[in-house]
């Protein structure tokens, strides 16, 4: 059985904090009494963790406190999909565990129809939706530059292939002013020029299609099973079924058979940021 987006993130958060503490995982198995072949399946979300194997493996790695609390509410229920998170430290469990499943990915999918996606805003841009989202002052530097950080994995030796499908609302959605939209358009522009990026903008004239029912993610990789996120102002949430994943994949096809070409996209954007410099 394929493991879940749940499975996967916990042990992530095992291996990170086995990590930190210096511990390989032959020392990890004699000081719990397991093989260490199996907490690397556990570490790989291949077999589940119970929540008190995980309370175990933390107390032999001493942690306590929050982080040990919130490490053991992630056994719950790895095995029942989707993985829905309300609550806040569910959801900073879930942006963690994206900006893992980011970095393990070759190939991301991003269907945007309203903002540009998070991998490819631009700083100026980002500020604006924080600012004018409520984001405490005191938070937007650390947050912007968290954002920031994860567009690495589109300019490292090895980088991930992106796909992103824009709705042309994208571009005429003025987020912050003027000049921070040119600004971010600029950075699109040439984000498009990377040979891994692949930016397509959905015309206004293409009546119905999928894009118009919310915005998603593909996340695929060659070693583990591909995931979907949905996010909105309250949630976000994990798929990784077969028929969920077909579904989206499906969506995407359709997408790329309506959406403009990679260089008429660079075309029109280039007429926006025009348009927008002259405001």
């Amino acid at each position: 059985m394929a493991a879940t987006p749940k499975a996967r993130a916990l042990g992530i958060a095992v291996r990170k904090i086995r990590n930190e503490r210096q511990v390989t995982l032959r020392e990890l198995g004699e000081r719990i009494g397991r093989h260490s072949g199996e907490i690397s399946r556990w570490e790989n979300g291949e077999r589940p963790f119970t929540p008190e194997r995980v309370a175990q493996i933390l107390g032999a790695l001493d942690v306590n406190g929050t982080r040990f609390q919130e490490i053991v509410s992630l056994a719950y229920e790895t095995k029942n999909p989707p993985w829905v998170a309300t609550a806040l430290p569910e959801r900073e469990q879930q942006l963690s565990a994206l900006i893992d499943f980011e970095q393990a990915a070759t190939r991301i999918t991003e269907v945007s129809p309203l903002l540009v996606p998070g991998l490819l805003q631009e700083a100026g841009y980002i500020r604006a939706i924080m600012g004018a989202g409520g984001v405490p002052s005191s938070e937007v530097s650390a947050r912007v530059a968290l954002r920031l950080g994860r567009r690495e994995v589109l300019t490292r030796t090895d980088p991930v292939t992106m796909r992103a499908f824009l709705g042309e609302a994208v571009l005429h959605q003025i987020v912050g002013d003027a000049g921070t939209m040119a600004a971010q358009l600029r950075h699109l522009v040439d984000s498009a020029r990377r040979p891994n990026v692949e930016l397509r903008v959905v015309p206004f004239r293409s009546g119905w299609q999928p894009a118009l029912e919310g915005a998603f993610t593909l996340l695929e990789s060659e070693v583990s099973t591909p995931i979907v996120q949905l996010e909105n102002r309250r949630s976000t949430l994990f798929l990784h079924e077969d028929d969920d994943i077909r579904a989206y994949r499906q969506a995407v096809d359709h997408l790329d058979d309506i959406a403009l070409g990679a260089a008429e996209t660079s075309r029109a954007m280039a007429r926006r940021i025009q348009s927008l410099e002259r405001m």
